[in-house]
């Protein structure tokens, strides 16, 4: 177990390396960064005593350890657009990114695997039917056509719930939750739902082919023979066994939730890292956008390690030794 830790921890590190250096030959090497921040009218002598004063004179190996170490201690620079600390402007939009993931992908797990699991044991049901069309709606259409039809029949036609927008939020320390108000509750529902429908149907289709395939293995057979109960064959047995590639996916996804929630906070309004990302695309805001990438890379290994150590729980044949 330590040994796979240390390794995973190896691996995680050389993927954060290569994640930075691809940030940082953004930074460095995309458009002039003295010119982003001085403008184009700024004089000779102070564009090369600016460049002195960034450190774009030095060696590329230096500049890419001086970037890698302000990167360990959350230092990314100014914002070429706002000239804010990059570091504040990421943590301040955080909580709503992380916020509007978590719940969507607690929905797609609550939703998704009961839904795997009904389609799974009655294959033929009227209701397994339904669910399977209603999951070829989920995978078929894109993210914004979804949200702006939820959009059009609960926020227009209906008004139950608002089209835009965060609602009313509450400071606990440094964390800003907009899950302990009513408005907060409401105005997450609909891009929760968008940002998590995608998932929602890849996890019950998941499922669903898994329970199909361990019903039909001998262990199943057997359980059934010392006459255990379906519960305990479906639930005990079944379903613990499909549970490593769901954790799988889930992590995976959860991952793909947070780095592509861009086009959900977009339609919504919701003031994420997703939209700050789309608002600094559009002015060439590097400095934002190296960060952006370095935190989702970390997120994504962080979330994979986590998935990773799951797999000792459910699985008894890593913890034997039944790994590579």
């Amino acid at each position: 177990m330590i040994a796979f830790i240390i390794r995973r921890l190896v691996q995680s590190a050389l993927v954060m390396l290569a994640v930075g250096f691809i940030a940082f030959m953004m930074s460095n090497y995309v458009g002039d960064p003295v010119a982003n921040i001085g403008g184009t009218d700024l004089p000779a002598a102070a564009r090369e005593e600016l460049r002195k004063t960034l450190g774009l004179d030095d060696p590329m190996p230096i500049r890419f350890a001086r970037f890698v170490g302000n990167a360990v201690q959350g230092k990314f620079g100014l914002s070429y657009r706002t000239t804010e600390p990059v570091a504040k402007m990421i943590v301040d939009r955080l909580p709503a990114t992380l916020e509007l993931s978590l719940v969507a992908a607690l929905m797609a797990l609550a939703l998704g695997i009961p839904m795997g699991v009904f389609t799974g044991l009655y294959p033929h049901h009227w209701a397994s039917r339904f669910m399977l069309t209603i999951s070829l709606i989920g995978i078929s259409l894109p993210t914004f056509l979804i949200g702006i039809l939820l959009i059009l029949v609960f926020a227009v036609m209906l008004g139950w719930l608002p089209s835009f927008g965060r609602g009313e939020v509450i400071r606990i320390g440094g964390w800003s939750t907009g899950l302990l108000t009513v408005s907060g509750l409401k105005a997450i529902i609909l891009p929760a739902f968008t940002l998590g429908l995608f998932q929602m149907t890849l996890i019950m289709r998941l499922v669903r082919s898994e329970m199909l395939e361990v019903l039909r293995t001998d262990y199943i057979k057997f359980a059934r023979a010392r006459g255990l109960s379906n519960r305990a064959v479906h639930f005990g047995h079944a379903l613990k066994n499909t549970l490593v590639p769901v954790i799988t996916i889930t992590g995976l996804q959860l991952g793909a939730i947070i780095a592509f929630a861009i086009i959900t906070e977009t339609v919504f309004s919701w003031p994420g890292m997703g939209l700050l990302f789309l608002q600094s695309v559009q002015f060439a805001d590097i400095p934002v956008m190296a960060c952006y990438l370095v935190l989702i890379g970390f997120l994504f290994v962080m979330i994979n390690m986590i998935v990773d150590m799951l797999y000792f729980v459910v699985d008894p044949r890593l913890r034997t030794g039944g790994h590579k």
